[in-house]
């Protein structure tokens, strides 16, 4: 397993991280240690999780999944092996069953959600904290247009979102920060107020990464290269779709798209059109699709991680064996070719 610098830190973390959002939903708490137990085996390091999860969230079982793998490192006693990584929730009308709904990056909400995401996952620090979605009104979840017209003075200031954060991180709780589903200038503004008043710059940023998203190339993986603040790419199969398992209007039992049909982003007639023709490629090439599509994400210069996820120990076998792959040059053309052809169909 190759490991990779988290930003600027000394900290090296595989290039291939454990997703754990299905924990907890579409996994149950066994089938999560299994999943935990066989990433580690082959030298992944890296866990991201959130307050937020599992997916599909919900009251009922929000904090589930951290809760399972703090029992995880609890009864392995394995802290000290893993990099840890887990968010706080930004604010959204469909988590208002979070701290009464108002979600925002402030003293009260981020010292309230890290204790709890602590006691959940039974470890006194995380290794890295992020800022699951903006506070403010911008372009993420797949929204193009910039909503222009926002009342900027509601916003949490951010030299007051970093001065806590930086208590956190002087209190041991917390060893770095990340944002998540972020711009290039949230990102960059981030990083100039973190510079003028000598707070915690941000290491790594966790956005969606897959060949239908390729929208981080433009402007994001600029930032990522020139101020170390590496990609974290979810999403590297885009729901899965990437499998080829979709296509032909196949809906398999129970996997994330046939379950809730509220996960669209990937589930388009140019998609499966530009989907077609990657799983034609790698099949020409005699292989797997799913494993080409996470080795082209693992393969970028700005990609420091890329959060694998699995709902059975054979996909993420078949998932971790991508680490092993190397795509050759005449296959990087063809792909280049195709995202020609379709360039962002899935934003």
């Amino acid at each position: 397993m190759e490991y990779r610098k988290l930003g600027q830190t000394d900290i090296k973390v595989s290039k291939l991280c454990l997703g754990s959002m299905t924990f907890g939903e579409q996994n149950s708490e066994a089938q999560a240690h299994e999943q935990l137990d066989m990433a580690l085996a082959v030298g992944v390091n890296f866990i991201d999780t959130a307050e937020m999860y599992p997916v599909a969230p919900s009251a009922e079982t929000q904090g589930r999944t951290e809760q399972y793998i703090g029992r995880w490192l609890g009864a392995r006693g394995n802290r000290d092996k893993v990099i840890l990584a887990s968010k706080i929730t930004g604010p959204a009308e469909w988590v208002d069953y979070l701290r009464e709904g108002n979600l925002r990056f402030d003293r009260k909400n981020i010292t309230v959600a890290l204790d709890a995401s602590l006691q959940r996952l039974q470890t006194d620090y995380l290794d890295l904290y992020q800022l699951h979605w903006p506070e403010r009104n911008t372009n993420y979840f797949g929204k193009l247009a910039y909503p222009a017209g926002e009342d900027a003075t509601d916003l949490t200031p951010l030299d007051e979102t970093l001065s806590v954060l930086k208590e956190l991180v002087q209190a041991g709780k917390i060893r770095h920060i990340g944002l998540s589903n972020e711009t290039p200038w949230g990102v960059m503004k981030f990083l100039q107020v973190a510079d003028q008043h000598s707070l915690p710059r941000v290491v790594s940023v966790q956005n969606p990464y897959n060949l239908l998203n390729r929208s981080f190339e433009v402007g994001l993986s600029e930032v990522a290269l020139r101020e170390g603040t590496g990609l974290l790419a979810y999403s590297p199969l885009a729901f899965g779709v990437l499998s080829g398992k979709y296509l032909s209007g196949a809906f398999p039992k129970g996997a994330r798209l046939t379950l809730w049909e509220r996960f669209s982003r990937y589930n388009s007639e140019i998609a499966a059109m530009a989907t077609q023709a990657y799983v034609d490629l790698a099949r020409r090439h005699n292989i797997d699709p799913a494993q080409m599509a996470l080795a082209y994400v693992t393969s970028r210069p700005f990609v420091t991680s890329n959060i694998i996820g699995a709902t059975s120990l054979e996909q993420l076998k078949s998932n971790l064996a991508s680490a092993e792959l190397t795509l050759s040059d005449v296959l990087l053309d063809e792909i280049e070719s195709i995202h020609e052809r379709y360039t962002y169909p899935c934003p």
